[in-house]
């Protein structure tokens, strides 16, 4: 019995970082919608790992080199928002993409304390801080994420070749490979694999970036 009070600490330490995780993409989901002036639509986020994934792998955790990538410290960011749809539902973008150890972790946030790479995210609303002058692409953020992007696949997702993933940048449908889409500054990119959702034009992006 005398472990029960930890297990209950650590399931309700989970669930408070689970609902800043809703409330932040929520929030995150409505300064989009503001900025494109367009009526909110609720869209509930995905359910199970595949709707979750980790933001790093053992190589971006260790700082090695990743898809010609380096860790490196210092310089300027610039942002650019991802929004992630499958099967009709929020596909959550981590805080932590391209972020080696060491870090601080606050509630759904993450602090470098270390190097970390050209893409990264330290917030679970979507918002990757590039590099600006990399000529960075959406298959860049990808790699570093280490998850799979295609015309077929979208992270953990699959389809088949006549329901391919529909990307949208600035509101505007994409029409090329998805994983050539540049990451330009304050660019608003929309990944959808399975029903439409009205993608929006815009973001409200933090001070700074």
């Amino acid at each position: 019995m005398r472990g029960l009070p930890v297990a209950l600490a650590g399931a309700e330490n989970r669930a408070r970082r689970a609902a800043l995780t809703v409330a932040l993409v929520a929030s995150f989901v409505i300064a989009a919608t503001a900025a494109a002036t367009v009526t909110p639509v609720p869209t509930p986020i995905g359910v199970g790992a595949r709707f979750h994934p980790a933001a790093s792998s053992s190589s971006v955790l260790h700082g090695q080199t990743v898809a010609g990538f380096r860790c490196r410290t210092g310089g300027r960011r610039a942002g650019v928002h991802l929004e992630l749809f499958a099967r009709g539902r929020v596909v959550i973008v981590p805080a932590g993409i391209g972020v080696a150890v060491p870090f601080v972790r606050e509630g759904a946030f993450v602090r470098p304390r270390g190097c970390s790479y050209a893409v990264r995210t330290l917030e679970p609303t979507g918002v990757l801080e590039v590099r600006p002058g990399w000529k960075l692409t959406l298959g860049s953020a990808f790699a570093v994420w280490g998850q799979r992007l295609s015309r077929t696949t979208l992270a953990g997702f699959m389809t088949g070749p006549a329901v391919p993933v529909r990307a949208y940048v600035g509101g505007r449908r994409w029409r090329g490979r998805v994983e050539d889409i540049p990451l330009t500054r304050h660019g608003e990119i929309v990944l959808e694999l399975g029903p439409y959702i009205r993608p929006h034009r815009s973001f409200l992006f933090p001070r700074g970036l």
